[in-house]
């Protein structure tokens, strides 16, 4: 599976805290707590049974748009996740799905046609056009937060829900959010492995609270960070973590991360972008920020459902 590369956050960029560099390497999709690992079932032997009550959150109908990603024609699914924001004309007219993911999933000289996409309810379709997010420069020290993508489908999707909200406000700070991906799995003494991943191809959510944000700086300083991004941290049950809280990882890029207004009921505010080392405690994952994308979302898909 592609890796989520742990972006290098600058001192002082952040809102209520600031990290340390750390090496780049693979984080963990839906790291969950141990306590709640053990009491869904999951123990030595039967590691990949303790996950139920994040699957039953993903199932959830409001994140019914939610993707899985395969690049082996649908031999597995997961290498990657994305999520439909609506059927609109495409072609010569005819309607195509849309899908919001992440650009570091397409290595370069890549096109949309490098996945099939599967929906919540099973249709498969193909990728036909490819575009990533201008910003976006491959480097995750400098521009997670623009690392987003948009596909457009060989067809629409009847089956996916309704097409979801946007995030355009600004209020993302100390909220809690879900996230949804389909992808590798571990719980947080451990960090991923292949071990706790499930036959079943099921897509995972967690719960988390942002905890730091940056604005987005247009256009991005060349060699610095460029902002647009949201961050989580997976504490302890003692540290005051959420039964169903977790982390991203491995599989999960271009998943979503979710937010509950009580104006607008659940809105999109992130792309799954990044994780710092195995997501194991105190480690975090980060989304690319979808009001800082508003503008070129609606260039390119002009029927997405803003909010806020």
């Amino acid at each position: 599976m592609k890796p989520l590369l742990r972006r290098r956050l600058l001192a002082g960029a952040l809102v209520h805290t600031a990290l340390a560099p750390a090496t780049l390497s693979p984080a963990g999709a839906v790291v969950i707590l141990d306590s709640t690992w053990r009491a869904e079932g999951g123990r030595p032997g039967r590691e990949n049974e303790g996950f139920s009550a994040h699957e039953a959150l993903a199932r959830q109908p409001q994140f019914a748009g939610v993707m899985a990603l395969s690049d082996d024609d649908g031999e597995t699914w997961g290498e990657a996740s994305g999520t439909w924001i609506g059927n609109m004309p495409g072609r010569n007219g005819a309607s195509e799905g849309v899908v919001l993911t992440s650009g570091h999933n397409f290595e370069p000289g890549e096109g949309a046609d490098n996945y099939l996409y599967r929906s919540s309810g099973g249709t498969v379709r193909r990728g036909v056009r490819l575009d990533t997010n201008p910003f976006y420069n491959r480097s995750n020290d400098e521009r997670s937060g623009f690392d987003a993508a948009i596909v457009r489908l060989d067809g629409p999707l009847a089956d996916a829900g309704p097409p979801p909200a946007l995030y355009a406000g600004r209020d993302e700070l100390e909220k809690q959010i879900v996230m949804v991906g389909h992808g590798m799995r571990g719980i947080g003494s451990v960090g991923e492995s292949d071990l706790y991943n499930s036959p079943s191809g099921r897509a995972a959510a967690a719960t988390n609270v942002i905890d730091a944000l940056l604005d987005a700086i247009v256009p991005p300083p060349r060699g610095s960070d460029g902002g647009n991004w949201l961050q989580v941290t997976l504490r302890r049950e003692s540290e005051g973590a959420g039964r169903l809280d977790g982390l991203l990882g491995s599989g999960d890029s271009g998943g979503s991360a979710w937010m509950r207004s009580e104006r607008f009921g659940w809105v999109i505010v992130g792309i799954n972008a990044n994780g710092t080392g195995k997501a194991t405690y105190g480690e975090h994952s980060e989304f690319a920020r979808v009001s800082g994308l508003r503008d070129w979302i609606l260039r390119l898909a002009p029927a997405a459902r803003f909010v806020g």
